[in-house]
């Protein structure tokens, strides 16, 4: 089973995708996973990703398709796969399925989630970001403002328009 999960952040791709990882013992693969994965392994792709993400610039289609097919080669996306977070534009979605196509291999299903723009505004709002790391924070943490000296936002205080 090939899934891709569209939908906006916290309309629960993420939540759903680990739901049916655990069920069908699937693979979720996460864009934004794979990118600080890449950065935290410091090869050559790795070293790549990170000058451009700290120039503040978009990793490219290229890449971010390279990624993923480097990483449904390994073993454990024998019996299918996840894809959260990507394809976000026509061209991601065009060069993901020419890739899939020279592996005889197609996505089964995509999956858009719709949710009410309020409840969204909700969710994202009340998400904890670390200031340092400049990375979400797990829900075990979320409740703390301070530990350890690192200051924690909730995003609606990075967004004062929400």
């Amino acid at each position: 089973m090939r899934l891709i999960f569209l939908g906006p952040p916290g309309s629960g791709k993420g939540t759903q995708a680990q739901e049916l990882k655990r069920r069908y013992n699937i693979v979720q693969l996460s864009t934004g996973e794979m990118l600080r994965e890449a950065i935290r392994s410091g090869d050559d792709l790795g070293k790549e990703v990170k000058d451009i993400m700290e120039a503040g610039s978009l990793v490219s289609d290229e890449i971010i398709v390279r990624m993923i097919e480097d990483r449904i080669e390994k073993p454990d996306c024998d019996h299918g796969f996840i894809l959260d977070g990507v394809p976000r534009t026509v061209a991601q979605a065009e060069a993901l399925d020419s890739m899939l196509a020279s592996k005889n291999s197609a996505v089964d299903h995509v999956i858009a989630l719709k949710v009410d723009t309020e409840v969204l505004i909700r969710r994202i709002g009340g998400r904890f970001s670390c200031v340092r790391l400049r990375r979400r924070l797990p829900r075990r943490i979320q409740t703390a403002r301070k530990r350890r000296g690192v200051r924690y936002l909730r995003r609606n205080e990075l967004f004062p328009a929400f």
